[in-house]
């Protein structure tokens, strides 16, 4: 117990910090806070690949899971972990509407922002302007459309991190390869909302990341891909575990070393 070390600290300072632990005064990663008591996470795109993997660890830790598809019918995998299940489709304002007037005022402590596509452009000339629009509408506005309606539930909650899955291929300073037309610009502008996103809320407490979660074994990573989506959320999660408010604003790797801008 840290009470022990308050021994010689002086009968008054001891008081005070015995004070401060008992309030809650946050100096601790965000897993000590009310540990007695389930959080909740929201998870999107949560039906398939990395966010179904986000929805199966985080139950076994003993969260409340909700996690959201566009088709809840056909989220077999999920409606199996025994979550509760919601209806989004990110990219359209209607169904954000929708989950938020659903949620109503239901505290949301862990918001992960993980529904994305990934259109696989080589070149200038074959890029699809459809595609980069719904890329763009998917992976950037998406994100900032969602943690708009979900603010007030936020607020709400104890631990206030918004998490974005960004890429290694959103990172300017690691582009030297080019490639990935579209899916690059999205993440790099995921990026720079999360930034700005924890220069507005890092007053009231809130800690903004992104993650990258490295080259993984799904749909969109392909059979060859390096790591299996269970090392990859578990390295993910070891982050958000340990995260404090010092943190705010600030781009991860799955590995918990920290990400070039």
């Amino acid at each position: 117990m840290r009470f022990n070390s308050l021994a010689n600290a002086g009968p008054v300072l001891a008081l005070i910090t015995a004070a401060a632990m008992f309030l809650g005064v946050q100096t601790d990663s965000r897993a000590e806070v009310s540990a007695m008591e389930p959080q909740t996470v929201l998870i999107t795109g949560a039906n398939r690949g990395l966010g179904l993997e986000f929805a199966r660890q985080y139950k076994d830790a003993g969260w409340r899971v909700i996690g959201t598809a566009r088709d809840p019918q056909d989220a077999q995998e999920l409606k199996a972990l025994g979550v509760r299940v919601m209806q989004l489709d990110v990219a359209s304002q209607d169904s954000v509407a929708a989950l938020a007037a659903q949620l109503d005022d239901e505290p949301i402590d862990l918001l992960i922002n993980n529904a994305g596509i990934f259109p696989r452009v080589g070149k200038l000339d074959e890029i699809d302007f459809d595609d980069y629009n719904r890329t763009l509408a998917v992976n950037t506005v998406g994100p900032v459309r969602v943690t708009r309606a979900l603010l007030p539930n936020l607020r709400a909650g104890k631990l206030k991190i918004i998490a974005g899955l960004s890429s290694n291929l959103g990172s300017i300073a690691e582009n030297e390869r080019g490639n990935f037309y579209g899916y690059r610009e999205s993440k790099a502008a995921l990026n720079m909302f999360t930034k700005t996103l924890a220069a507005e809320l890092g007053p009231e407490g809130f800690t903004c990341i992104v993650l990258t979660p490295g080259w993984v074994q799904t749909d969109m990573g392909g059979p060859n891909a390096t790591l299996t989506p269970e090392e990859s959320i578990a390295g993910m999660k070891a982050v958000l575990d340990r995260l404090t408010p010092a943190d705010n604003g600030t781009f991860w790797s799955y590995n918990g070393g920290q990400m070039p801008w």
